[in-house]
């Protein structure tokens, strides 16, 4: 069984395919041996504890959206609405 990256490529793995798209993801890291394939990897190890800081991001930022005023726009929402 084989598994392929985004770009198409062969990997024996799941966790090399995901690796290798990771790494193309974070681009060129570092002067030398590019640090990306290392990053990667213990991105993928500790997915789970990622993926509960983004939820705990996500949640502090329905916070302080709600904490808002509905009369003011932030600036996010303003550069935003400028670039449409």
């Amino acid at each position: 069984m084989g598994f392929f990256d985004n770009r198409g490529h062969y990997f024996k793995s799941p966790e090399e395919a995901t690796i290798s798209d990771l790494s193309v993801m974070l681009g060129r890291i570092g002067d030398r041996d590019s640090l990306a394939p290392g990053i990667a990897n213990m991105l993928l190890e500790r997915r789970t504890e990622l993926e509960r800081i983004f939820v705990e991001h996500d949640e502090m930022m329905l916070a302080k959206a709600a904490a808002l005023p509905k009369n003011v726009t932030s600036l996010t929402e303003k550069l935003e609405a400028k670039a449409n």
